[in-house]
């Protein structure tokens, strides 16, 4: 008997990815969460690449299936405006791929978080002089800045100025944004140089980072496993639910996204949907609605379904279930469930 099989494994380059991201071709199923990875994160994954350290395969589910058509959307950082059919979908990987997807292709600055959860805009760049020095910690050499390109200290006080071209050249900053950008690394390299008294140095400096540096970014390879086209949309959200309960974790109701996204229902576009009636009913009637969450109420929902099948059968109830009660007929209950 011959093995069947419903996936392919190969390996892909960090360009050609990030480039079909780019171009559309690579896309996001939309019950896919949104992007929430910070800064640190961000940082510690281009590190990773910069030592050529594996970052984890990526899965994928190519399009083209009838039955298995689920709504897209572009990577974040994209303009959603412009509708392209995919040619495939993420399923496990999209934090990473976003991340560098956005640090290493945009133009604009990453739309991150600090620690603390507090949303920050960063440029990233490589420490020219700590990336070549072996006895420099790796954690060092990239560099987190803020959107206007500079860091203050103490006081206000500027500790790096990275506002232009000249001053990330004096200082020996390159943009991370630049490397997989030939014409713009070229520029860069052109203004590195045009200081006749560091000429010298510096293209010392740049040929070590033409040698151990630029290719550990140009010529990455990530581990891709791609669901083939015949894949059953029951087993395609299955898989995503697998793979997805490490990381970043997905709370129950992402999880149940993808399940429902089985059944061609959208829960997420449900719930704003009814969030906006319970706030309404919140500020008339009971301001603990107003501050339900996307958990909560399905758990009440949850509630209700099983008071239902109890009192048919018999059972009892309780406060809680009572309150569900109210909370789903506020906000319209879900389907299937009354």
């Amino acid at each position: 008997m011959s093995a069947i099989t419903t996936f392919d494994s190969t390996v892909e380059s960090l360009l050609d990815l990030l480039e079909s991201i780019q171009e559309r071709r690579t896309q996001l199923p939309d019950f896919q969460r949104g992007w929430v990875w910070d800064d640190e994160r961000i940082r510690n994954l281009l590190i990773s690449v910069s030592l050529s350290y594996p970052i984890g395969a990526v899965m994928m589910l190519q399009t083209g299936n009838p039955d298995v058509r689920f709504a897209s959307r572009p990577v974040e950082g994209m303009d959603e405006s412009q509708r392209v059919e995919p040619e495939r979908l993420i399923l496990d990987g999209q934090q990473r791929l976003t991340a560098l997807f956005q640090s290493l292709k945009l133009k604009a600055p990453v739309v991150t978080r600090d620690k603390r959860g507090k949303e920050i805009k960063r440029f990233y760049y490589i420490d020219i002089d700590k990336i070549l020095d072996p006895s420099v910690d790796r954690e060092e050499t990239i560099v987190s800045v803020p959107e206007d390109r500079i860091i203050r200290g103490p006081g206000g006080k500027i500790a790096l100025d990275c506002s232009d071209l000249d001053k990330e050249c004096e200082a020996g900053m390159l943009p991370v944004n630049l490397l997989l950008d030939p014409a713009g690394l070229l520029a860069w390299q052109t203004r590195y140089f045009s200081d006749p008294t560091k000429i010298a140095e510096r293209s010392l400096k740049w040929q070590k980072l033409m040698t151990d540096v630029f290719p550990r970014f140009q010529q990455y390879q990530v581990p891709v496993i791609m669901l083939r086209k015949p894949t059953p949309k029951e087993a395609v959200c299955q898989v995503f639910e697998n793979v997805n309960t490490g990381g970043v974790s997905l709370t129950v109701f992402e999880l149940l996204t993808a399940t429902f996204a089985a059944e061609d229902f959208k829960l997420r576009d449900d719930w704003t949907d009814r969030e906006a009636k319970l706030k309404k009913s919140g500020e008339i009637y009971n301001k603990v609605l107003s501050d339900i969450s996307s958990t909560d109420f399905l758990q009440a929902v949850a509630l209700l379904a099983t008071y239902n099948r109890r009192k048919a059968g018999g059972g009892g109830s309780g406060g809680q279930l009572q309150a569900a009660r109210h909370l789903a007929v506020e906000a319209g209950g879900l389907p299937g469930l009354g």
